[in-house]
């Protein structure tokens, strides 16, 4: 097995990643389509990291930042190599490029039900804060 490589996409990896969510992340969302995540890779480059084994595609983490708030999600590891390091490589990149950013609090969002996704974050230091609840709006197009 060789070193975890650690990148952030480009447009050429728009396909690869949406097939990879298809069968490593738990949930889509409306925003899970070429177009969205096209735009997501134009607008920030450095949001999408991917981390690759072997040239193969083996987790994700969307790390955004609007200037204000850090938002980490869509991490996602291949249910083959999940505990092998990799949710906790991409989420110290996700970190990195935070702290870089002047960010000082990252807000991670983890659907309830996903009970192995609970561990891997509480294991990295993230705990739930049950005072708040997320809100949402589907914009209509």
């Amino acid at each position: 097995m060789t070193d975890l490589h650690i990148r952030c996409a480009t447009l050429a990896d728009v396909d690869d990643v949406l097939r990879f969510w298809r069968e490593a992340a738990e949930g889509t969302s409306i925003s899970d389509d070429h177009d969205g995540v096209t735009r997501l890779v134009t607008r920030d480059s450095e949001a999408l990291i991917l981390a690759e084994r072997d040239g193969r595609l083996t987790g994700t983490v969307i790390a955004g930042f609007d200037g204000w708030r850090c938002s980490a999600y869509r991490l996602a590891v291949h249910p083959d190599c999940r505990r092998q390091g990799i949710a906790t490589a991409l989420l110290d990149a996700a970190e990195q490029r935070f702290s870089s950013l002047g960010g000082r609090r990252v807000d991670a969002m983890v659907l309830n039900r996903n009970e192995q996704a609970h561990h891997a974050w509480h294991a990295a230091g993230y705990a739930p804060e049950p005072q708040w609840s997320r809100w949402v709006k589907h914009l209509g197009g």
